[in-house]
């Protein structure tokens, strides 16, 4: 039954299955970081190209592609988008196994950046339409959980796999499952009525159109380029905290697997939770919150992160990566729910497609190659660790997305669309 008609129950079982999905698109994405040293290995690679392979080749059609597909969304079914998407992105995981050169497995990861296009805004968008304005920082940030539960999953699975068996089947095996997921979401999921908890807009924007509107609204550019350069942080680490746990802490592929699974799950739940219960709490009221939560945040995450990559062992950069971890990822939650109120109800797939070009083309596309080539040109003076210092120079785009996020809390009451 639809989510407009069985309120609770309808919404609450579609957005359970939204987050399978999503977690099937980070388990998809990141279970390269886990498996980068013995595909390097393999297939000889340095930093910079491993950094390629987990930033342009997957960030940039990602980016780039999401546009036309939230056009699409915006305007035709956004559960068979999601379908299509999620079966591609699926297949060319699989066929990243298979990848015998670094050409190959580069292309292989654009196939997955394809698919995955498909998968964010148009989900952005249902549970825009699935819960009222008070709530959705709530779903949306529930939704989030997604990311860890996903990255940890890619994470342990590709590491454990690797070891039970080789890299190349732990892509295959992934890949075969979200085949097989993708008929099952557009059976079970019905699209909601869209804008049904909005007051009444105009006809759907065209893209000239959002993009207009965008120009227009400081709060947007703001927002939007705030959550790149922390994305950059996050992405960088999130692919690269692994070869540190290997270079400078000499753990295996199962103990790091280990280790940084449950470090991000544990930090990712209670950090998304968090952002979007406090967004929740004090948004409504100010809507200056949204973008200062995780300015705030930010702050406090770099001197935290750059405490943690200088431990000595691994027990302590356990527990020392656990809070600014947390800190990194309450961004989701408020920001997206900020920019889910830029636009209209009959726009808002593209408006978040917009936001996601911006973030992923410097964030996602940047941020894993930029760490890597840091460490390449660092490796004369400090070898394998090299990487180590590399986090602690990123780290000042954490401060760089406060900033802008702290000025977006000026300007962002006058953006607003209730």
């Amino acid at each position: 039954m639809s989510p407009d008609t069985t309120p609770a129950k309808g919404r609450s079982f579609t957005l359970f299955l939204l987050i399978v999905v999503y977690a099937l698109n980070f388990l998809d994405r990141q279970i390269l970081s886990i498996l980068k040293e013995p595909i390097a290995a393999e297939l000889h690679l340095n930093d910079a190209q491993l950094g390629w392979m987990g930033g342009l080749a997957f960030g940039l059609l990602y980016s780039v592609l999401a546009i036309p597909v939230a056009w699409l969304a915006d305007r035709y079914s956004r559960v068979w988008i999601m379908t299509a998407s999620l079966a591609i992105w699926s297949g060319f995981t699989a066929v990243c196994g298979l990848a015998v050169s670094f050409p190959q497995l580069f292309l292989a990861r654009m196939g997955v950046g394809v698919g995955e296009a498909g998968g964010a805004p148009p989900a952005y968008s249902l549970i825009s339409d699935m819960y009222p304005p008070k709530q959705r920082a709530r779903a949306l940030s529930v939704y989030s959980l997604a990311i860890p539960i996903g990255s940890a999953a890619g994470i342990l699975f590709g590491g454990l796999m690797a070891a039970a068996v080789n890299w190349r089947w732990a892509f295959i095996v992934i890949g075969g499952i979200g085949v097989l997921l993708a008929p099952a979401l557009r059976l079970l999921v019905k699209d909601p009525v869209r804008g049904q908890f909005d007051a009444p807009r105009a006809d759907h924007l065209s893209l000239a159109g959002v993009v207009k509107l965008a120009a227009g609204k400081p709060s947007f550019w703001l927002i939007s380029f705030g959550a790149s350069f922390a994305s950059l942080v996050g992405y960088g680490f999130l692919y690269w905290f692994p070869t540190f746990l290997a270079r400078s802490l000499h753990m295996d592929i199962v103990s790091r697997s280990q280790l940084f699974a449950g470090a991000f799950l544990i930090s990712g739940i209670i950090g998304i939770l968090g952002g979007g219960f406090l967004a929740d709490k004090l948004g409504p009221d100010r809507k200056g919150a949204y973008p200062l939560i995780p300015a705030i945040a930010f702050v406090l995450s770099a001197p935290l992160y750059a405490l943690c990559v200088m431990a000595k062992t691994p027990h302590a950069a356990f527990f020392l990566i656990l809070i600014p971890q947390a800190l990194g990822l309450m961004w989701f939650g408020p920001l997206v729910t900020a920019v889910q109120h830029l636009a209209p109800a009959s726009s808002r797939a593209l408006m978040a497609a917009l936001f996601l070009l911006i973030t992923n083309l410097i964030g996602l596309s940047a941020g894993p190659y930029f760490f890597g080539k840091v460490s390449d040109l660092l490796k004369p003076e400090y070898g394998a660790e090299s990487i180590k210092w590399a986090f602690v120079i990123g780290l000042g785009f954490y401060l760089v997305a406060a900033a802008l996020l702290f000025l977006a809390s000026k300007t962002i009451r006058k953006d607003w669309v209730d």
